[in-house]
């Protein structure tokens, strides 16, 4: 099908053939995931293993949230942990001459 094909057909027609599109491609996806599925599957049995056995060595562990530091001295509830960007609020209390130690919760 080229692109004069395409551009001959109406918009229910393109629309049905994108959604025909969208499942193949999913279908496609499905079909290869269980192959190589199967295949790590043979690769595991024959060092003697299940796959399952070493997929639960990768399980990540969750971090604990980081504890409240700062409070913005406006709005108590906005609060920032002293880690990753400095909320604007922290950066406009700075400016304004407060210190660091004057904004801890």
């Amino acid at each position: 099908m080229g692109m004069a094909d395409l551009n001959s057909m109406t918009l229910k027609e393109l629309k049905d053939l994108q959604a025909q599109v969208a499942k193949a491609i999913a279908s496609f996806e499905d079909r290869k995931k269980l192959e190589t599925l199967a295949k790590l599957r043979e690769l595991a049995r024959a060092d003697g293993f299940q796959l399952e056995e070493l997929t639960a060595l990768t399980t990540t562990r969750k971090r604990a949230p980081s504890a409240v530091t700062y409070a913005n001295p406006a709005n108590k509830s906005d609060t920032w942990s002293g880690r990753g960007r400095k909320p604007r609020w922290f950066i406009e209390a700075m400016a304004a001459g407060k210190k660091r130690e004057d904004l801890l919760v």
